[in-house]
């Protein structure tokens, strides 16, 4: 039954905390009880190919502690497991909504999901308010000279940072208590069960990072055998944690990490201005490259029986924690797409099922970068060699023994591709399609 005074409604999606959070503040500023809502999205959960996905164990956990302490402040958490659209519905007919409030979101899926929503909520006369919140540059905000978007990295990173400044990490005032929040009586939060999932064994990340981790990070990052990273990619990708207190602290302790995060905001406006590199390559010669379709050899790479022992290691630690070290990452990537010939797409693809912090704008941009067809990436002439790869950053195998214990053993295959004949082939596969076309980004 509908109530007789108004509303606002506030949607967490990429943003699931109760402080410094930029479009929660804005509701709570409104002058309307808040009414928090949150969507176990069916048009995105019914697609995971995984019914243990630990993202949606963490999703269900999070949410269920956010409602906890809106609870406790008086208020309550409203989430559905549905389509957005039709949830969106049901809430303007069962409570008096005066508007609407979210924070942006930068993938094709959630722009043209946005978009409905705006329109079905201007049918009922709801302005529909969404904020910037995950970074802190969007969209346009950070221009070349020419007024144009960046499509290389390095001065990017030199023009974010010479626009950083104290106001942009000033965190968002989030008051909460019963003259703030909406009292409403709402359904439970949703079993895993009941959405069609089981709980998940793998172990999930914490949100704090040591000062120590931060000072050392240049130097520990690229060594898998140490814990050396900050493993905060998941809390970014959901929004556990306030980009602003992170960039803050990355500013005062790594300016190496820094510029991590600059790289994070980088992929997200390419993907944001140019939407066609989710599902094509940045730079469309690069569409011309005649990929192999060699599904014996993906999977041989997706269970780590390569014969190659760090990209072993790397794609049995992702299995297995739904984590893979970065530096190995880019080598398991390379080898993929290098070595195999097998396009990058399977392979971000198969992250996007597996990585804990899968975030679509990064990883599409760190596969393209590998593969030599996105914005500002490695050339395409640029082969890892994953056995000089281990020596360099593996050198004791401490690493590679944790998750290939069978290495120099009869029970490990011998490598499944030679690296020079990759190496050539590669090179002259690339070579030959990029005479048909032109590098042009955004066509």
């Amino acid at each position: 039954m509908k109530t007789s005074s108004k509303i606002a409604v506030f949607w967490f999606r990429r943003d699931l905390r109760l402080e410094d959070n930029a479009g929660f503040s804005a509701a709570l500023r409104s002058g309307y009880p808040v009414l928090p809502l949150f969507i176990f999205d069916r048009d995105i959960l019914d697609r995971l190919e995984d019914r243990d996905d630990a993202r949606v164990t963490f999703l269900r956990k999070v949410v269920a502690e956010m409602r906890d302490e809106l609870e406790k402040a008086g208020g309550t958490l409203l989430a559905p497991y549905g389509k957005p659209v039709e949830v969106l519905e049901r809430i303007v007919r069962d409570y008096p909504v005066a508007a609407v409030y979210t924070n942006h979101d930068y993938e094709v899926y959630a722009k043209d999901r946005d978009a409905s929503i705006r329109q079905r909520l201007a049918n009922h006369d709801i302005p529909f308010h969404t904020t910037k919140d995950q970074v802190i540059f969007e969209r346009k905000e950070v221009l070349t000279g020419a007024g144009t978007v960046y499509t290389v990295f390095t001065p990017y990173a030199k023009k974010w940072k010479s626009q950083l400044d104290d106001a942009a990490l000033v965190p968002f005032p989030c008051p909460l208590g019963p003259d703030k929040l909406y009292p409403a009586s709402v359904p439970p939060v949703p079993s895993l069960e009941a959405m069609g999932f089981v709980p998940s064994a793998v172990p999930l990340p914490g949100k704090d990072v040591s000062d120590d981790t931060l000072r050392q990070y240049a130097a520990r990052r690229d060594y898998p055998a140490i814990e050396g990273t900050t493993r905060l990619g998941l809390h970014l990708r959901f929004g556990t944690v306030s980009v602003r207190r992170v960039v803050a602290k990355a500013r005062e302790l790594s300016d190496t990490w820094l510029t991590e995060l600059i790289w994070r905001e980088f992929y997200m406006q390419i993907l944001d201005n140019f939407p066609r590199v989710e599902k094509c390559a940045c730079k469309p010669a690069y569409d011309n490259i005649p990929f192999r379709h060699d599904e014996e050899a993906f999977r041989r790479w997706c269970e780590g029986t390569t014969g190659y022992p760090i990209v072993d290691a790397g794609m049995r630690q992702l299995n297995a924690t739904g984590f893979m070290h970065n530096r190995v990452r880019m080598i398991a990537a390379s080898f993929l797409v290098k070595h195999l010939l097998i396009d990058w797409r399977w392979g971000e693809a198969y992250f996007g099922r597996k990585l804990l912090d899968y975030d679509l704008a990064s990883n599409n941009g760190s596969w393209q970068w590998v593969a030599g067809t996105g914005c500002d990436a490695a050339p395409y002439f640029r082969v890892f060699s994953p056995a000089a790869q281990a020596q360099k950053f593996d050198r004791r195998t401490e690493y590679i023994r944790r998750w290939v214990p069978e290495l120099g053993t009869p029970a490990y295959p011998p490598p499944m591709i030679e690296h020079e004949f990759a190496r050539d082939r590669v090179i002259r596969t690339y070579k030959e399609a990029l005479n048909r076309g032109r590098l042009v980004i955004g066509q």
